[in-house]
């Protein structure tokens, strides 16, 4: 396995003098060198070959022992240094102080194509930063991880990528939902991919610990290396720097709006400096559309990581980063500025969003109001979000009185459309068709632009589970049918048409379907 591998963040930032892997604060260094535990009979469940190919490993070397043993931890490659990055964030709104990769270990960087990567094995051992963890992963979480990444990335949202999922041979014991009832799982691996894994709490810790030196080494290490088009390090491009993670921030918001997805823990930890969702924890999809709805049960009293939340979580993150930025710019101003813009750009990206969703090619100043009747409507039962968009996109010109019968099959009480609640959806699509009137695309056309914006499938919770139940029994097929799926998530497939469905009663309230936890 030839791999063109670099070490940039390694050789240009500050390491940590210490090679002791012991738990401890780690002071004006960007990260610590550490070797991945090697696992005793370590299996590679998956490969995503697509993301294989991007960094430049054939389909030959993906049979190799080479490959198993440098992506399982097993073997360090020739020329790397495997190590973990330091950086602190707020969780849930407080200032946790040094975080760290607690059980991320990078292993090495690859240019391919023009492309620069970052690899780092998740669930692979200790780091410094591992606090009182083990630096370990379950396969229950590691099997989420994987598919979501790749999910995400074929949904057209900015993420993280996932090259492969390993099995280490080694129990790992976990308390699943934090009630006392620990027990032994499998231990498993993900290969995660990124043009970079910092955060913006890379950038927090140093400022909050004054060290002014080490935090402009960093930030100037990141814009010369992944936002080089703003130039040369000054404070007008520091500014810029800020302005473009804003926008860049907001874009993936506004993707995960659209889709449906909740990422369920938005701390600054867990915020990527380009604008990619990252740290795959207890997300889920909307089944019901409820702005109120988080999967993690961490948040179940307070729901700051809700649905509807994530845009105002966004804004309140990027304050976080203007004040670990403001040391090197000194004016809060243009921060100010910038932060403002966001809060515009928000109303007017979310409107376009949702009029794409809704096939609008043509603004219309109604269009806010027919958004937030439909919303209001949406809201009076439970609606299945994806099943609701993707049957609308079957209205045609002429249908306001067929409605309710095109998406009918979102309804998850289907008695509960009755009465006023019908009334108010009938005046709704009598509203969506006149405005249809003022739109020049055809049905047709329309349909199609629709499919392309609302995908027909998502990893919904029951999904996962079914194959994290099933590889829990060492069967592990259905991991492979969901990936084939959800690499095509706007096509028809009618061969997976039994997917396209509301969730299963069961699995309203089943632990790992409703109910997640960070546990991992």
């Amino acid at each position: 396995m030839q791999l063109n591998t670099k070490n940039s963040f390694t050789q240009n930032l500050p390491a940590d003098p210490i090679l002791e892997n012991s738990r401890r604060q780690v002071k004006s260094a960007c990260f610590s060198y550490v070797i991945p535990k090697s696992p005793s009979q370590p299996e590679i469940l998956h490969v995503s070959r697509d993301m294989a190919k991007t960094l430049g490993i054939t389909e030959a070397d993906i049979s190799t022992k080479a490959f198993l043993n440098v992506f399982s931890g097993q073997q360090v490659l020739e020329n790397t240094r495997p190590y973990a990055m330091c950086y602190g964030g707020h969780q849930f709104g407080n200032w946790a102080g040094q975080l760290g990769d607690g059980r991320a270990i990078n292993l090495f960087e690859v240019e391919h194509d023009n492309k620069h990567w970052a690899v780092q094995l998740k669930g692979a051992g200790e780091t410094p930063y591992s606090r009182t963890a083990d630096g370990l992963a379950v396969l229950r979480s590691s099997i989420r991880e994987y598919l979501c990444s790749e999910v995400m990335f074929y949904l057209g949202v900015p993420t993280t990528r996932a090259l492969s999922l390993a099995l280490t041979g080694d129990d790992v014991l976990r308390d699943m939902m934090y009630d006392g009832n620990a027990a032994y799982e499998k231990g498993a691996i993900v290969t995660r991919v990124a043009p970079s894994f910092i955060r913006f709490g890379s950038f927090e810790i140093f400022a909050a610990r004054q060290d002014h030196k080490t935090l402009k080494t960093l930030v100037d290490y990141t814009i010369k290396h992944h936002f080089p088009h703003l130039g040369l390090p000054s404070k007008a491009t520091y500014i810029q720097f800020f302005a473009e993670v804003s926008q860049r921030t907001l874009e993936m918001i506004i993707h995960w709006q659209r889709v449906g997805f909740v990422h369920g823990v938005m701390n600054t930890d867990n915020m990527s400096i380009l604008g990619l969702t990252i740290d795959y924890g207890p997300y889920g999809w909307l089944e019901g559309f409820d702005f109120g709805w988080t999967p993690n049960t961490t948040d179940n009293q307070h729901k700051r990581y809700r649905y509807g939340n994530q845009p105002n979580i966004g804004l309140w993150n990027l304050y976080q980063l203007a004040n670990a930025l403001y040391p090197l710019i000194e004016d809060t101003e243009p921060l100010e500025d910038i932060l403002e813009t966001y809060k515009g750009d928000f109303e007017k990206k979310s409107l376009e969003m949702m009029r794409s969703k809704l096939g609008l090619a043509q603004n219309d100043d109604q269009d806010s109001m027919l958004i937030q009747d439909l919303e209001d409507a949406l809201l009076l039962t439970e609606t299945d979000m994806t099943l609701f968009f993707r049957n609308l996109s079957n209205f045609k010109k002429g249908d306001g009185a067929k409605g309710l019968d095109i998406v009918k099959d979102a309804f998850y009480i289907p008695n509960d459309i009755a009465d006023n609640v019908a009334q108010q959806w009938r005046d709704w699509f009598k509203a969506y068709d006149s405005r249809l009137e003022n739109e020049l695309l055809s049905d047709e056309k329309r349909k199609v632009n629709m499919n392309a914006t609302n995908p027909k499938y998502v990893l919904r919770n029951y999904m996962a589970q079914l194959a994290i139940d099933d590889a829990n029994k060492g069967d592990y097929k259905r991991i492979d049918e969901l990936f084939q799926l959800l690499k095509q998530p706007y096509a028809e497939q009618p061969e997976y048409e039994k997917w396209f469905a509301k969730r299963p009663d069961w699995a309203k309230h089943k632990v790992g379907c409703s109910m997640l936890s960070c546990s991992s």
